[in-house]
């Protein structure tokens, strides 16, 4: 069903409201899927982004899409394809790098709340126009990091941010006590190693901490 722009903000804003971190997860086995999404839902972090970027990222959407409890979205989406492998894989938000035009008509069209990235006041003003008002600042740290987020939310505070790229546990503070942040993205909470060797306490733990952040 077609989702207005204002509709998919409304939504992506209630998704980044469940945790102050969204985990950003590139996982390569999707026998890995479900008890990685357990451990972070048990955690206190039901929100998912699964980024597209290896050959098994969708079959671990349609896992991870089965935990009770866990929101998953997909991330790196760039083009029209990408959104709808991520619907029919049972995504139910996306996550955009950037934004263009042919992207967030695909998903509108598909019905997807898409968190489309901005790293300049210009792209956060485009956006804007066209009716988002959640978006994704990205790379945030590569960007100017918090200095810089809250310098764009002085002249527009109407738009709220969910921080991504180089955020740590070390610095996410630093975003979520700004005024124009909702949550931060990070994937220090699934490390690689522990995601390999299966180790789903260390990783519930580190979602329980993070889940406390700012709190």
């Amino acid at each position: 069903m077609p989702l207005s722009a204002k509709d998919a903000s409304r939504r992506t804003r209630e998704i980044c409201a469940m945790a102050p971190i969204v985990p950003v997860l590139v996982v390569k086995d999707a026998a890995q899927a479900r008890p990685l999404a357990e451990a972070l839902v048990a955690g206190g972090l039901p929100a998912l982004e699964v980024t597209l970027r290896t050959p098994a990222a969708l079959n671990v959407i349609r896992e991870m899409a089965q935990v009770p409890g866990g929101v998953v979205g997909a991330g790196t989406l760039v083009t029209p394809q990408d959104v709808r492998d991520a619907v029919a894989a049972g995504a139910t938000f996306g996550v955009s790098p950037g934004a263009t035009d042919e992207l967030l008509a695909a998903c509108e069209a598909e019905g997807l709340p898409l968190l489309p990235g901005a790293a300049t006041a210009t792209e956060a003003m485009h956006l804007l126009a066209r009716g988002y008002d959640m978006m994704k600042f990205f790379p945030a740290e590569a960007s100017g990091g918090a200095p810089a987020l809250k310098a764009i939310g002085a002249p527009l505070p109407q738009i709220t941010f969910c921080p991504t790229g180089g955020v740590s546990a070390d610095n996410a503070l630093s975003y979520l006590s700004l005024a124009n942040v909702a949550c931060a993205g990070g994937s220090w909470v699934a490390p690689a190693e522990a995601v390999e060797r299966g180790d789903w306490a260390r990783i519930q733990k580190l979602a329980s901490d993070a889940a406390t952040l700012g709190k």
